[in-house]
């Protein structure tokens, strides 16, 4: 590896999360809980990385008038900044998304300069389904390997991959070296329904597969070898928007130092337990 750095790119949200107090009343008022939160799945795992104790460097863009609240970032002269109302049933998330300055943002911002300096590039397939250059993301990911920097792709939405193809997102992503689906997800990429079922198909185009099972845990593999279980810690869930993120901050966070897979896996399960744990997809400030 050329640096002990982690880039991340993608995606940067304002979430409205809504919790119901009870079934959704169609043309009347329903009592709820509204929070305002941070998010986006690329700005939330950048977050948790560095709450990991990683080093993290974060490429997005946002609307002109956000820049001062998000240091940092560019600013796209006209979109606003991304948005999602995050409609929240126990265990079940229903969002409404505008991707706003977001479909702006594309792999080739992320510079030869910061490759130089990183381990790991990640980011999530939100990026990909807005790209109006698909061969962007091949073109990072050779960028990055030829520098020995792996990379490393959350898939983001079992919908959103249906709508693309499977197939298609796969081929744009092949070379990737770790992939982060949720169950759902993996079922799409596969067409396998069983848990090692979909890890094992998926571990055959990528080194690590780490297929998140939500409050059940999550099942590795890697290439060529069996599959390993890991339990999910047993907490109260308030709001599961962004176990994922954090789940993939704390494994590649682990990953980076140890190389130790079960280590990984156990210590992205522990930050997905505190994401949960949380309103919204970052961590408390």
């Amino acid at each position: 590896m050329s640096g002990r750095r982690i880039v991340v790119f993608g995606d940067v949200i304002d979430d409205i999360v809504v919790v119901p107090s009870g079934p959704v009343r169609v043309d009347t008022d329903t009592p709820s809980s509204i929070r305002h939160r941070p998010g986006g799945s690329a700005a939330n795992a950048a977050a948790w990385l560095g709450v990991a104790g990683a080093g993290v460097d974060f490429v997005g863009l946002v609307g002109e008038g956000d820049v001062e609240r998000t240091a940092h970032l560019a600013a796209h002269p006209s979109l606003p900044t991304g948005a999602i109302v995050v409609l929240v049933d126990g265990q079940n998330r229903s969002m409404l998304t505008e991707r706003g300055a977001n479909a702006a943002l594309g792999p080739d911002d992320v510079t030869d300069a910061l490759l130089d300096t990183a381990a790991f590039v990640h980011f999530s397939g939100y990026s990909v389904f807005a790209s109006a250059d698909p061969q962007s993301f091949r073109r990072l990911i050779d960028r990055a390997t030829f520098r020995g920097v792996a990379v490393s792709v959350d898939p983001g939405s079992a919908g959103f991959i249906a709508d693309y193809g499977a197939d298609r997102f796969l081929d744009v992503i092949a070379g990737a070296a770790i992939l982060f689906p949720n169950l759902e997800e993996g079922r799409v990429l596969t067409g396998h329904h069983e848990p090692e079922e979909v890890a094992s198909a998926l571990s055959e185009r990528f080194d690590v597969v780490a297929l998140t099972l939500g409050e059940t845990g999550v099942m590795v593999a890697e290439r060529d070898r069996d599959c390993r279980y890991t339990r999910a810690s047993t907490v109260e869930i308030v709001d599961p928007t962004g176990a994922g993120d954090a789940f993939s901050a704390g494994f590649l966070a682990s990953w980076l130092g140890s190389r130790d897979l079960q280590r990984a896996a156990d210590a992205g399960v522990a930050l997905a337990a505190r994401a949960v744990a949380i309103t919204g997809g970052r961590p408390a400030y």
